[in-house]
């Protein structure tokens, strides 16, 4: 016979959980000492083991006390039962994975303003998500669709889209520099290098989106996340003042760097 403090020890179950097992008649020990204190059979270490391993499959402690005592249990339908709503719980974290990066993400982007990025992300979830797909299939193309799964996603955890929303956020907090500034051409540097990284050849696809991005009511039905128009066109005007500058430096003109 094992004393209650040497299972808790073995199993690293405390001795307030066994009690509790006791309690509700999941687990009860075979024996007591004369000082009170349970006293567990090689029968009862092993009926233990079965509870921790299907309590680690998830399953709810009545339901594995239901298992264990009734032979007519159907392990195969319980089993089934079981699979499919730990498959489900998976995708309900999932999801909640998922919402959590874009709200951390979107609170980045928004420099801290916590309040402005739940109030988008707000907007963003009561879109109808069949209208947004319907939307784009019809803007686009089959290998356009392809390369839209390659953009940066809000609720990404991918080193790719945090960069990208990271350059983001720099650039809304140096609204007020001067587009050509060297801070603000170093972001927007990065962003083409990652643009060509990743969509390189694909001049016609970045071009269309930008354009669509830049309307607010077409961003908004392809679900993008939603950014000011004056961000947007601070973006731009940066944006021509380094293609601007690339063009006219020295080696693109074929002159000696």
């Amino acid at each position: 016979m094992i004393h209650i403090k040497e299972v808790a020890k073995q199993t690293k179950i405390t001795v307030r959980t066994l009690r509790y097992y006791d309690q509700i008649g999941l687990l009860t020990a075979t024996s007591k000492t004369e000082g009170g204190h349970r006293l567990y059979s090689d029968d009862d270490m092993k009926r233990l083991q079965q509870i921790q391993f299907l309590k680690g499959m998830g399953y709810r402690l009545q339901d594995i006390k239901d298992m264990l005592s009734d032979s007519t249990w159907s392990w195969s339908i319980s089993l089934k039962s079981q699979l499919v709503y730990i498959i489900e719980e998976k995708e309900r974290l999932n999801s909640i994975e998922s919402s959590l990066n874009e709200l951390i993400n979107s609170i980045a982007v928004e420099g801290g303003d916590d309040h402005l990025a739940v109030q988008k992300l707000i907007q963003l979830s009561n879109q109808d998500k069949t209208r947004l797909r319907t939307f784009r299939e019809n803007m686009f193309n089959d290998k356009e669709l392809e390369l839209w799964t390659k953009l940066p996603k809000m609720g990404g955890g991918d080193p790719d889209s945090l960069e990208w929303i990271a350059l983001i956020g720099q650039i809304k907090r140096h609204m007020s520099d001067d587009p050509a500034s060297l801070r603000v051409q170093n972001i927007i540097r990065r962003m083409l290098e990652k643009q060509m990284d990743e969509f390189k050849g694909e001049d016609e696809f970045i071009d269309k989106l930008w354009d669509l991005r830049k309307s607010p009511i077409q961003s908004e039905k392809l679900g993008l996340y939603p950014i000011e128009q004056e961000v947007l066109d601070f973006m731009e005007r940066a944006y021509e003042i380094y293609i601007s500058s690339v063009q006219n430096s020295p080696s693109q003109q074929g002159g000696v760097s």
